[in-house]
């Protein structure tokens, strides 16, 4: 007898996506810095945000005139996993987008039966076949820890980075409670039924030898991928594993599937097999960032996707954890052993030069092998060290250890920490070194991370930072353990100095190491150093927070004399993270511009009479040279009392040091930009007629209108309010005389200046005290921005106007009608179908 369902009972789509990017914070001030190759954007994680994290959370559905009919938040409708360390980032650094994320999970609860679409992912996404036990253990439990936190239900499922698998880890997730995992096809060796002749469910006590019994194998891929199999484990545990469809994922990924949302749908349901009455699960996997990052507007096809299955109502969407409750596995597997989606040789790619990369030609990889040494190495000369120290501070190291992640969430939680692992109530110096001891641990498996094997040279960004986290592990074991500490330094370079870089300047590993990571390192004397530089520039209160210092302020004094200041004070400076603490004493001459030196010395906290009367002695010889403008005696009276090193505007932390710099060259900037503009506006009317008349322009010339054209984009978009005339005027000159426009920064500040006017649009509806002239402001701006010759990324001044256009009628509004309908126009302006909208369930 044919069954009664529909088609789409027994037909199930999953869209998996696997969003993470590497741990990028400088270990030291566990802020992540200025990336020059992220440009016009702060730093890769705040890029790949605006180009994918964010639209997925608010993903476009448009009609044929290219209007938003629709904004979705693709997360609730597939299975996604977030690193924990990207989450960290973005739960600071951009709020919204993480909201969407946990909004998602829970909406997703609601949509699949209970089952949340997040799953978990091992702490810092180590290569886990390559990985110790102990390693393994901490990245499992950090991984859960970190879910539980954030997403405030237990997960049930566990992403392995690059799906590495090996049996051990499986066993290890299964022992922590995860019910699935995610894997390539290629990754399984071969099936069997679980069920009987009789067709009766066999329970895995009933087969004693396995390996006797009716096995299929499954070479090249070819598992069939609409099933779930359970994979048998020691002490009678097993795990789920949902094999993916690798030729649909690859298309997706790699074969430009996203370029039409219909062919992306068609594709998938072409996965379906007509020929089958049971439940078939299509499901793909792809890294997340294929939606906007790697493939522009791929956000949009995936909502537009996500929206025709679900009208269309031939298949449903479903996420693992619901098709596993619903369907059980009827078939057990096995694995390939070491073996992970994106290396063709298993796990080679994170050890050897096994030939995966990513396209260099001429390059190789023959640094892979002496890196991972290098840093096996250090782990395994660390050990002893490490358990000793630990045995004489805590009652277990290991528990100790995987209970660090509470810290790690909440610093406030350190004290709890302590009290609940210590042998006994810690003296101040031991606190530290407790403390530096789990830092230590934690940036040795920082140091692991995945991606600093996974591209094609030593050199890149991604190599660099996990050799800083070795750096920092160094510096904490040099610390810690004092001279043997230091050992260790001399023999990890003599390490990396095998692993040879593809660019003749960058030398090798030892190179690398020296000028890229060692320079990086801090201290609390460069804390202070770089706090009294900076104050010379920035009021800072009495207690100033500076990456992860806290930094409380004893005394200050600045002296004006002409260009010259004079900066005198005492600070103490405390680590959050590993509450080490010092006061020390500072002084900075500034000579005027980039001319600036200061020095550090150590105060103590309860100095001695003598090292007060030393202060107190310099700062008096320092203000009286200064008063009289004696310079060289200030500079003396600075070598009395301050020891070497001496520091300077290069010795700034890189963000500040820029931003520093910018007000240094800004009145030059200045006046170079009003002598261009001077040269462009005199020279204006022979730049029309070369232009006009087809001849050769001269480049001086053109130099001249391209800086003062974008200079005078830039000053009428900034303006308030924006100046559309003066827009409208370069717009024109740009034209007219062909000269390009600099359109990543224009874009750049036009979506600042939109969503500037959003939000204090926002603000007013929320108190209920709207004004005309706030919505004739943002109407102004939208109008100016239309008329921009080159697309713009108006997402966040979108996301807001449709959170407003969603709440109905407008309260407290002294004309709702007209008020309303602006409202409408605006939307329009923000490429809406005001008319044909819908709200997102």
């Amino acid at each position: 007898m044919e069954s009664s369902d529909p088609p789409s009972a027994k037909r199930f789509i999953c869209i998996h996506g696997h969003f993470y990017q590497p741990p990028r914070e400088n270990p030291w001030l566990e802020t992540v810095e200025t990336q020059d190759s992220a440009t016009p954007y702060h730093d890769w994680d705040e890029r790949v945000t605006a180009e994918c994290y964010a639209p997925n959370g608010a993903a476009r559905i448009v009609n044929k005139q290219n209007r938003i009919i629709r904004i979705l938040n693709n997360y609730g409708r597939i299975s996604f996993n977030f690193g924990p360390t990207l989450l960290s980032w973005l739960e600071v650094n951009a709020g919204r987008v993480y909201r969407m994320i946990l909004e998602a999970d829970a909406t997703s609860q609601e949509r699949f039966g209970g089952h949340g679409s997040a799953m978990a992912q091992v702490y810092n996404h180590v290569i886990m076949p390559l990985a110790s036990t102990r390693d393994r253990i901490t990245q499992i439990r950090w991984g859960i820890a970190d879910f539980e936190y954030r997403f405030k239900r237990r997960p049930e499922g566990m992403w392995l980075p690059e799906t590495a698998v090996d049996t051990e880890s499986l066993e290890l997730l299964a022992a922590e409670g995860m019910k699935f995992v995610l894997l390539a096809p290629h990754q399984c060796a071969r099936i069997r039924s679980l069920k009987g002749g009789d067709g009766v469910q066999l329970s895995f006590e009933s087969l004693d030898h396995p390996e006797e019994q009716g096995w299929i194998e499954t070479p090249d891929a070819s598992v069939d991928t609409t099933r779930p199999y359970r994979v048998r484990l020691k002490d009678n545990r097993s795990v789920a594993v949902f094999f993916y469809d690798g030729p649909r994922s690859r298309a997706i990924a790699f074969e430009s599937l996203l370029d039409s949302g219909e062919n992306f749908v068609r594709r998938l349901m072409e996965g379906f097999s007509e020929n089958s009455d049971r439940a078939q699960l299509v499901h793909v996997a792809t890294d997340g960032e294929t939606y906007g990052h790697h493939h522009r507007y791929g956000d949009m096809a995936l909502a537009w996707a996500l929206k025709r299955i679900e009208d269309q109502r031939d298949a449903q969407l479903i996420n693992y954890g619901q098709f596993l409750e619903k369907f059980p596995p009827e078939y057990e597997a096995q694995i390939v052993e070491n073996t992970s989606w994106s290396c063709a040789h298993g796990i080679e790619r994170w050890r050897s030069n096994c030939g995966c990369n990513s396209g260099h030609t001429g390059w190789n990889q023959a640094w892979r092998a002496p890196l991972r040494v290098a840093l096996d190495g250090l782990q395994d000369n660390l050990a002893p060290m490490v358990m000793a120290r630990g045995a004489a501070l805590f009652h277990d190291l290991d528990s100790t250890r995987n209970a660090y992640i509470e810290v790690i969430l909440d610093r406030e939680k350190t004290e709890q920490f302590l009290a609940s692992h210590a042998t006994h109530e810690l003296s101040h110096p031991e606190r530290v070194a407790a403390l530096q001891l789990m830092e230590l641990e934690r940036n040795a498996m920082l140091m692991y991370t995945s991606c600093g094997w996974f591209f094609d040279e030593i050199s890149g960004i991604e190599t660099v930072q996990v050799i800083a986290y070795a750096g920092r592990v160094l510096h904490l074991a040099a610390q810690l353990f004092g001279e043997n500490g230091v050992v260790l330094e001399g023999k990890f370079i003599a390490a990396l100095g095998l692993a040879r870089s593809n660019i003749s300047s960058e030398g090798d590993g030892a190179r690398i190491y020296e000028q890229q990571v060692r320079t990086e390192r801090v201290n609390l004397e460069q804390v202070a150093a770089h706090y009294a530089i900076s104050s010379v520039f920035t009021n800072y209160g009495v207690n100033t927070e500076m990456f992860s210092f806290s930094i409380r302020r004893l005394a200050y004094e600045l002296v004006n004399s002409g260009r010259g200041r004079l900066v005198m004070g005492r600070a103490s400076i405390r680590s959050n993270l590993t509450e080490e603490q010092e006061t020390l004493a500072f002084g900075v001459l500034h000579f005027g511009d980039q001319n600036i030196t200061a020095a550090v010395s150590r105060y103590g906290e309860s100095p001695s009479a003598e090292a007060v009367a030393a202060y107190d002695e310099f700062v008096r010889d320092a203000k009286e040279a200064i008063g009289r403008m004696d310079f060289p005696a200030a500079i003396r009276a600075f070598d009395r009392y301050f020891p070497a090193p001496v520091y300077t505007i290069r010795s700034l932390f890189r963000d500040e040091q820029r931003r520093i710099v910018d007000q240094i060259l800004k009145p030059t900037l200045s006046e170079i930009e009003a002598n261009l503009a001077s040269i462009y506006e005199s020279q204006a009317s022979l730049l029309h007629f070369l232009s006009q008349a087809g001849l050769p322009r001269s480049e001086a010339l053109i130099v001249a209108a391209t800086f003062a054209i974008d200079a005078g984009l830039r000053r009428a978009l900034a303006s308030e309010p924006i100046d559309a005339l003066l827009a409208r005027t370069y717009l024109k000159l740009a034209e007219t005389d062909q000269v390009p426009l600099n359109t990543p920064r224009l874009g750049y500040i036009a979506d600042q200046k939109m969503k500037g006017a959003m939000v204090a649009l926002q603000v007013e509806i929320v108190d209920q005290v709207v004004q005309f002239s706030t919505l004739d402001d943002a109407l102004l701006v939208a109008r100016t921005l239309t008329e921009l010759p080159f697309e713009l990324n108006l997402w966040q001044a979108q996301n807001i106007w449709y959170d407003v256009w969603g709440r109905g009628p407008y309260l407290a509004v002294p004309e709702p009608e007209a008020w309303s309908k602006g409202f409408k126009d605006l939307g329009q302006l923000l490429r809406f179908s005001v008319e044909d909208l819908v709200m997102d369930e």
